[in-house]
């Protein structure tokens, strides 16, 4: 899966997603730091690339409709994270990754936990 992590996840994350056998750009390493959210959301779609982040508004399907990219991680932390707390939500998204296909979808991940968004025409 080719990824783009952004500049809020450490550097031990980008090597978790290569060991895992994903082709992982990080905005950091491109140095594209303070690059906009619609700026970076773009970046990711020409580049045919799934956005992992912490950001929040990255959750909101309003602003950043998920089947209009090839797909958002957002990540969920529990308050006062530690390094290890977001080794282990970047563990339960390349565990998801094995199985189920993120192309066009918005996760939601924590520790043990992947949801995703459905759109309300999703029964149909």
């Amino acid at each position: 899966m080719k990824l783009k992590l952004d500049e809020n996840l450490p550097n031990a994350a980008v090597e978790l997603f290569c060991q895992a056998g994903h082709d992982v750009q990080s905005v950091r390493m491109e140095r594209f730091s303070g690059i906009s959210d619609q700026d970076l959301i773009n970046l990711c779609r020409r580049e045919g690339r799934v956005l992992v982040t912490l950001d929040m508004e990255f959750a909101n399907p309003f602003l950043f409709p998920p089947t209009d990219y090839p797909g958002i991680a957002v990540l969920r932390l529990p308050p006062h994270p530690t390094y290890e707390d977001i080794l282990q939500v970047c563990q339960t998204l390349i565990h998801a990754l094995d199985t189920k296909c993120i192309t066009g979808k918005l996760w939601s991940i924590s520790a043990r936990r992947v949801r995703e968004y459905q759109t309300d025409n999703s029964n149909s």
